[in-house]
C-alpha cells in the first residue's frame, strides 16, 4: 500500500470534481432489476452506486479507502465496506450484480481482482467493468498524468481487461462508446460453472 493514499486526501471533494449523474450507459450493460445483492468494488464515495439502489437491494459499497466510504455512508440505502479488492469479506456467488466503475487501474492486483469478483457472483449473475479507453489517445494522457501524480495507477486496454476473465464458464463482451469502454462478463445460471 501506497504511504500517501490520494483518495483519503480527495474524499471530501470528490464529487465536486466528478459529479454524480446517473450511470446511463452502465445500466444498459447491467440488465436490472435483479433479484439479489450489488456490489459497486471500488465504489469509493457511493456516486455511481447511489443510482443503483431502486434496481437491486442491498446495495454495498467495497473500497479501499475509509474516508470515500465515509461520504457513501451519508447516501441512504448503500452499506459501505472496507476492505481489498483481492480479498472481499463475503461468501462465494454472494452478489447477482457486480460494478466496477473507474476503479480497476487503481488496484493492487488486477488478477487477483477479477478472480475475486467471479467467485463472488451468482450462477445467472452479471459484472460489469467500466474503464477508460486505453486505446483513445486522451486516455494515455490520463494514464500518464496519474503516473507523474504518483498514483499506483495501471491502465489496461479492453481486450485486456477481458483477458483477466478468461475463467471456466465465463462469457466476456466489449462494448465501447466516447472515452469509455464496458466489459461484461456473465456467468452461467448452472453453479458447476464456477
Amino acid at each position: 500500500m501506497p504511504a500517501f493514499d490520494h483518495f483519503d486526501l480527495l474524499a471530501p471533494f470528490y464529487e465536486r470534481f466528478i459529479q454524480p449523474r446517473p450511470p446511463e450507459e452502465l445500466l444498459t450493460h447491467l440488465d436490472l432489476p435483479a433479484q439479489g445483492a450489488l456490489l459497486d468494488a471500488g465504489g469509493g464515495t457511493g456516486r455511481v452506486s447511489q443510482f443503483l439502489r431502486e434496481h437491486a437491494q442491498p446495495v454495498v459499497v467495497a473500497d479501499l479507502s475509509c474516508r470515500m466510504l465515509a461520504q457513501a455512508r451519508q447516501k441512504e440505502g448503500l452499506h459501505p465496506v472496507c476492505s481489498h479488492t483481492e480479498r472481499l469479506p463475503f461468501p462465494d456467488e454472494t452478489f447477482a450484480r457486480i460494478i466496477m466503475v473507474d476503479a480497476l487501474h487503481h488496484v493492487c492486483d488486477q488478477r487477483a481482482t477479477a478472480h475475486e469478483l467471479w467467485r463472488l457472483l451468482q450462477p445467472g449473475g452479471r459484472l460489469v467493468i467500466e474503464e477508460p479507453d486505453l486505446r483513445r489517445f486522451a486516455v494515455k494522457g490520463i494514464a500518464l498524468a496519474e503516473k507523474l501524480a504518483l498514483m499506483r495507477s495501471h491502465f489496461l486496454a479492453p481486450a485486456d481487461i477481458a483477458a483477466l476473465f478468461n475463467l471456466p464458464g465465463a462469457q466476456v463482451s466489449i462494448a465501447s462508446g466516447g472515452f469509455n469502454a464496458w466489459i461484461v462478463v456473465k456467468k452461467p445460471a448452472t453453479p458447476s460453472a464456477r
